[in-house]
């Protein structure tokens, strides 16, 4: 990551007044890193590399910075700044284009229309909506104190999501993408730039036997996929699609890169113990043609 620092897991294990002792490492995987920390922590409990595990994702896209790639000055003409949002996260390495297009690219594969994505999208804001009121996301949400200039904030509740959403205002918007009549994906149906952070703590069951704990739930098994970059979006296909996103995802809460795929699971992990069910699947979709999805069980 650019301008965090060394390591920023590392950085962010000292912070948490984890021992010195224990290490600490960064994965990236784009979109799937926070999921992608969740499977390697798991193997490395399997291996026996490691007997208790936190593993997550943090994203700070609000302060990604604009960078000129280059090392010594230019000899004549100008040289244009970067931003690192989009070139280290959501334009396409192999296509440059940015991730919109890619989702332009399965719309008109699959034949979804405008209208569509909207409903998907109101639906996805309703709920998330509907889940705050109802304080579903209470359980899964630490506060955290952010400096201000007029003291300190708590922050207890995920800002982005647009309460009271309506299909109506959201056909209104124009193509964010795709200029013109082709265009369907908007700045309202698609998932926003955010900033976030997610973590669990991974342990064999005996080890939580001795701790006296509960756990959440069990990882069955985890998978990635790989497909043409183009239409990265299905990456996660082979998931459920029974029952999708009931407290709303990615297009109402936001989609901070590196976090959202530990968000996702531990999302899923509450809504299962909410609702009673036995089995859930977390997924994602990756940038570059990737697709990563991980499936868990209450005992």
């Amino acid at each position: 990551p650019i301008g965090q620092g060394q390591n920023p897991a590392r950085q962010a294990s000292v912070a948490a007044s984890i021992p010195y002792s224990v290490p600490a490492w960064s994965c990236q995987m784009i979109c799937g890193s926070g999921l992608k920390a969740v499977c390697l922590g798991a193997q490395s409990i399997l291996t026996e590399n490691a007997r208790i595990v936190v593993a997550g994702g943090m994203e700070c896209m609000s302060k990604a910075p604009h960078v000129v790639p280059m090392r010594v000055g230019v000899k004549v003409g100008d040289m244009s700044l970067q931003d690192t949002i989009l070139c280290d996260g959501l334009m396409d390495a192999f296509y440059n284009y940015h991730m919109g297009v890619t989702a332009e690219n399965v719309a008109m594969q699959w034949h979804v229309s405008r209208e569509e994505q909207d409903k998907f999208a109101v639906q996805s804001q309703n709920r998330t909506e509907a889940a705050q009121k109802a304080g579903y996301f209470e359980k899964e949400i630490v506060p955290v104190s952010v400096p201000s200039r007029r003291g300190p904030i708590e922050v207890s509740t995920d800002e982005f999501p647009r309460h009271g959403s309506t299909f109506e205002a959201m056909s209104k918007l124009k193509p964010a993408f795709a200029k013109g009549v082709s265009g369907t994906v908007t700045a309202a149906n698609a998932s926003g730039i955010n900033d976030g952070a997610a973590a669990v703590i991974l342990m064999k069951k005996s080890e939580a036997d001795k701790k006296c704990l509960k756990p959440l739930a069990q990882i069955v098994s985890w998978a990635e996929a790989g497909l043409d970059p183009a239409i990265m979006g299905v990456g996660p296909r082979a998931a459920i699609r029974k029952a999708v996103n009931i407290q709303g995802g990615a297009i109402a809460l936001g989609h901070p890169l590196g976090m959202s795929g530990c968000r996702i699971l531990v999302t899923l992990l509450y809504a299962l113990e909410r609702t009673g069910k036995k089995r859930g699947i977390a997924s994602l979709c990756i940038g570059g043609g990737m697709g990563i999805a991980m499936c868990v069980e209450r005992q």
